[in-house]
């Protein structure tokens, strides 16, 4: 019989619904029952693409012993942490506190109020059992001593959150940026690209710093070592070198063997990246990731409606990258007389690059390509026929068990998948991008928003309807500020403001100067913490940031734009400890001592003129206005029938220029 989760839209909870141990939901129900019955709380954190939950649930969560123990003794609460984010992070947080570590499986035991007592992430059968059992003893026989801990535990996750305010510099100085990057460089891996570690996962809003900063900083090793760490990424197995999109992180340093889960918020990220890096260098391989990825959100992550849908699990057949790894006979049987050519190029043997499973994870070397030119293939032909024997390979594995989708529609996953649209669309001009963004950004507008004008974090079920967090605003006003840039339609630049005051009025902490990752309308959890650390994705504090940077620049807004000054001041001091966990805060950073360049563009050619801004000027430090609406200050009695282009820096305007190569003298002189 099915438990509790059974009427659950999360892919991850209906996964567990038939388990043995009779789980609930985070509900109120759960909490009622364990405080009736003075039973302590079982919370167990997942997502559906995560290998390791999978395991844990095969081995423990279906067994009848262990969920007789868990039943007996126990409250047991499944989560999904993508859609339960606050929770996960409380948790986390708690787990990282005992034990120093973290990651998913998370499992926590907790007093029936929901205070953490003790937790960690994978436990073995037999480990479990033990745990659950002793913790168990200490609630019957010394329950004070539980208590004491879980609210010392309690407390110091309270105070985890501590945000000091500092004083707004007078100025950053290239010396701060010198400070952030030395000790950060000396992290690299010469040889494969990224950082010296295994596993490696891609982190792309580190890059994007990279780029940018190499860029802005004439610094040519940075740059170099940022298009090779591109480059291998693209080369590695980690990339879906058949069907496009990235695996969440490699397992070696070299990027071969993936852990194969492929994320939205991931290749949503990446797309965007290699779209910039493509402006800084028209490298093809870049374009070619971004149209392999895009098709690839198009064809398995798309909805009718034009939604994005959240993962692709690991696993098929209860194997973990079964679907995407191929022995050398398939190739030879599928590509025929082309196999020769396509085994080299996609580095495959006989006894398989993956030793541990005796096949084929297919990978490429960096310049691969160089094997066209020994084929004597001219780079348009090339590109054909590579394209023609991809689609082949992919005919014959789309013909394979494929892994489970998570079809969960997350609100700021799918903004960022938006922006990543609309970027590939003002790099490559290709109309269906700027289709596929509008569809989703309509999609947000009719299912994700509510009719106050706030935002849910997914669409809203029979059963329940979840509050959006920080991230879902901030990436959506993200999204709307580029759709503007993009279309010059102010009605999206109108939506973007109005849910930066919604977020000003019921997330932001003036004594704290920070935004709080729960709305004041949400459930009250242990506390209510601040994302400031840049992650795998960037803390939603640090995108407020920028948002409210731009949107005070764009409406001459005092109140956004000392928001956006007093958050960087209040981080700046911790971002020389640790770089890469302020990446995004560095490019913010960068801004600020390199400049940023609002740039109107009027007449009637203004969208001709956007274009070719953006597709023959790498600029990362800028905003774009444009169009006919006069109720903007720097478009403000601007509007002519001439085309002409204001450059705007320092809060100083250049005089009209009506052409791209006086745009650029006005854009890279020091100042104007």
């Amino acid at each position: 019989m099915a438990n509790h989760l059974q009427n659950e839209s999360s892919p991850y909870l209906k996964q567990h619904q038939h388990n043995p141990v009779d789980w609930y939901p985070w509900d109120d129900e759960a909490f009622r029952k364990a405080k009736a019955e003075n039973k302590l709380l079982i919370v167990s954190i997942g997502y559906s693409a995560c290998h390791w939950c999978h395991v844990m649930e095969r081995e423990s969560f279906e067994n009848e012993e262990v969920a007789q123990v868990m039943n007996s003794n126990y409250v047991s609460i499944k989560v999904d942490r993508e859609e339960r984010p606050d929770i996960d992070q409380i948790y986390m947080t708690a787990v990282q506190l005992m034990t120093n570590s973290g990651g998913w499986p998370l499992n926590c035991i907790c007093l029936p109020d929901g205070r953490p007592l003790y937790g960690g992430t994978y436990f073995r059968p037999a480990d479990w059992v033990n745990v659950l059992n002793q913790i168990q003893a200490l609630w019957t026989n010394e329950p004070h001593t539980a208590i004491d801990y879980a609210e010392r535990l309690a407390q110091g996750i309270t105070d985890s959150e501590t945000f000091s305010i500092n004083r707004i510099p007078e100025k950053y100085n290239p010396e701060d940026l010198q400070d952030i990057v030395k000790p950060w460089q000396a992290m690299f891996d010469p040889t494969y690209g990224g950082y010296q570690r295994a596993p490696k996962f891609p982190l792309p809003n580190n890059w994007l710093f990279f780029l940018r900063y190499g860029h802005l900083a004439a610094d040519k090793e940075i740059l170099d070592h940022t298009h090779f760490t591109l480059k291998h990424l693209a080369a590695g197995g980690i990339y879906d070198q058949v069907g496009g999109g990235f695996a969440r992180y490699a397992v070696d340093k070299e990027w071969h063997i993936p852990h194969f889960e492929k994320m939205l918020y991931d290749n949503a990220q990446l797309v965007s990246l290699y779209c910039e890096a493509y402006l800084q260098k028209q490298d093809p391989v870049y374009k070619r990731v971004v149209e392999e990825t895009l098709e690839w959100v198009s064809r398995e992550m798309s909805s009718e409606d034009g939604a994005f849908f959240s993962a692709l699990d690991a696993d098929s057949e209860g194997v973990e990258g079964k679907f995407y790894t191929f022995q050398l006979v398939e190739l030879e049987q599928v590509l025929g007389e082309d196999a020769d050519l396509f085994i080299q190029y996609f580095s495959a043997t006989a006894n398989g690059n993956w030793e541990e499973e005796r096949t084929n994870v297919l990978k490429t070397e960096i310049d691969a390509d160089k094997l066209a030119v020994e084929a004597g293939y001219k780079p348009d032909e090339w590109q054909d026929y590579l394209a023609t024997i991809k689609k082949r390979l992919l005919s014959y594995r789309e013909q394979r068990t494929r892994p489970g989708l998570d079809d969960k529609i997350l609100t700021s996953w799918n903004a960022m998948m938006l922006k990543a649209h609309l970027d590939a669309y003002r790099t490559f001009n290709k109309e269906q991008y700027l289709v596929a963004a509008k569809k989703n950004a309509t999609f947000i507008v009719d299912n994700l928003m509510t009719s106050d004008g706030a935002l849910s974090h997914q669409p809203k079920t029979p059963f329940r309807m979840t509050i959006g967090f920080l991230d879902d605003y901030a990436f959506v006003i993200e999204a709307f500020i580029t759709l503007y840039e993009t279309t010059f339609d102010k009605a999206w630049l109108d939506k973007a403001k109005s849910l930066s005051d919604y977020v000003i009025e019921h997330f932001f902490d003036r004594n704290s100067f920070a935004f709080y990752y729960t709305s004041d309308l949400a459930d009250v959890l242990i506390t209510r913490k601040y994302e400031v650390l840049d992650n795998v994705i960037p803390s939603s504090n640090s995108v407020m940031a920028h948002q409210l940077y731009k949107l005070g620049a764009i409406f001459d807004n005092v109140t956004y734009s000392e928001i956006s000054a007093q958050l960087l001041a209040n981080v700046f001091p911790q971002i020389k400890t640790y770089g890469s966990a302020y990446s995004n805060w560095s490019i913010r950073l960068l801004e600020e001592i390199y400049g940023f360049n609002e740039i109107a563009i009027t007449g009637p050619d203004a969208p001709v003129l956007r274009s070719e801004i953006d597709q023959r000027l790498y600029i990362p430090n800028k905003v774009i206005l444009g169009g006919n609406t006069e109720n903007l200050p720097l478009l403000k009695d601007r509007i002519t029938a001439r085309n002409l282009i204001y450059v705007c820096k320092n809060n100083t305007c250049s005089l009209p220029v009506d052409n791209l190569k006086d745009v650029e003298k006005l854009i890279f002189k020091p100042e104007i």
